[in-house]
């Protein structure tokens, strides 16, 4: 049976279509949050979280954040969602195949 992850996409772009500035501003976003990982994760500080990666859609830059997040840490959750709202940046939710049973 393969076990399905909710995905939430912060697209570096405004909801009026700009693109969203600084250019480094996924990277920065995910190395705030490179803190917050499953119990036993190896990887140390100078690695990403699993749960907040940025990534390049079509491209734009993109921060993927886990929805497991939420859970395992809520105030992280919300200061990623607060940060796209604050920003009024486009998102959008994905469902991908977990690569964990």
């Amino acid at each position: 049976m393969t076990h399905l992850v909710q995905q939430l996409v912060i697209h570096g772009l405004t909801l009026d279509g700009q693109r969203f500035r600084p250019s480094d501003w996924a990277e920065r976003l995910a190395g705030v949050m490179s803190q917050f990982r499953p119990a036993g994760s190896t990887g140390g500080h100078l690695t990403y979280s699993p749960y907040v990666l940025p990534v390049v859609l079509d491209g734009i830059r993109c921060v993927v954040v886990d929805h497991r997040l939420r859970d395992l840490e809520p105030l992280a959750w919300k200061f990623v969602c607060d940060f796209a709202t604050d920003n009024k940046l486009k998102l959008t939710e994905h469902e991908v195949p977990s690569p964990r049973p």
